[in-house]
């Protein structure tokens, strides 16, 4: 049967934590999520030399990513059940009852109001979250891949992230915000503060330059519907 290798290493003492047991840890929380999720066969762990070594199989994906890139460079044509199962499988992952943190508070605190400008919102609704939702980590059949990160996250943080990525395309965009109506809600502003101003810091950093238009006009989306 097909499957996929994933080898990662980090020296044994850094061997630990969310990224490195994030994979794992997702297999025991959601199973393969009703076959959306690229589901674990096996696992290894080794050490040599003071070098943690772990090996993860998992079902092979035979469909391709959306976009090679994060961002989407073209506008996405998938059907209504494409979107209903994506919105469906985010909900149930939503439900997962974790310890894992994506996001602090303490971070939302520092970087809302230095990036978007606001104070950071009031979140009113914490749920577990994939917390890297774009277009390189979905596929047409839909599987959701790379689960390293997730954990607690504002609502919407999922819904946020894709329609951030979609920026550049305004019909996805708009369909994304139709998915997850949760966008432009009091209850998603939050998510949305905060991956505006993740993704704002990238920017300062020198990355995702071509979203930085979009990004500015959304934050001060964000700024007008503040309480």
């Amino acid at each position: 049967m097909p499957a996929w290798l994933r080898l990662v290493s980090a020296p044994q003492d850094k061997a630990s934590g969310k990224l490195w047991d994030g994979a794992l840890e997702a297999q025991h929380a959601f199973g393969d999520l009703d076959g959306q999720r690229p589901a674990f066969l096996a696992v290894h762990d080794a050490v040599d030399d003071g070098i943690a070594y772990r090996a993860e199989l998992s079902v092979c994906v035979d469909a391709s990513v959306l976009s090679d890139d994060p961002i989407l460079r073209h506008e996405a044509q998938l059907p209504d059940s494409w979107w209903n199962d994506l919105a469906g499988k985010l909900e149930k992952a939503s439900a997962v009852d974790t310890g894992r943190v994506a996001v602090r508070q303490r971070y939302m605190g520092w970087a809302i109001p230095e990036f978007v400008g606001i104070p950071a919102p009031a979140v009113s609704c914490w749920n577990t979250a994939h917390a890297d939702v774009h277009w390189a980590n979905l596929t047409q059949p839909l599987r959701l891949l790379d689960w390293e990160g997730w954990g607690q996250a504002p609502e919407g943080f999922d819904a946020a992230t894709l329609y951030a990525y979609s920026l550049l395309q305004p019909d996805t965009a708009a369909r994304v915000r139709i998915a997850f109506p949760v966008l432009g809600s009091p209850a998603g502003l939050a998510a949305e503060a905060t991956v505006c101003a993740q993704l704002l810091q990238t920017v300062g950093r020198g990355d995702n330059l071509v979203l930085e238009d979009r990004l500015r006009d959304w934050s001060e989306e964000l700024s007008r519907r503040r309480p």
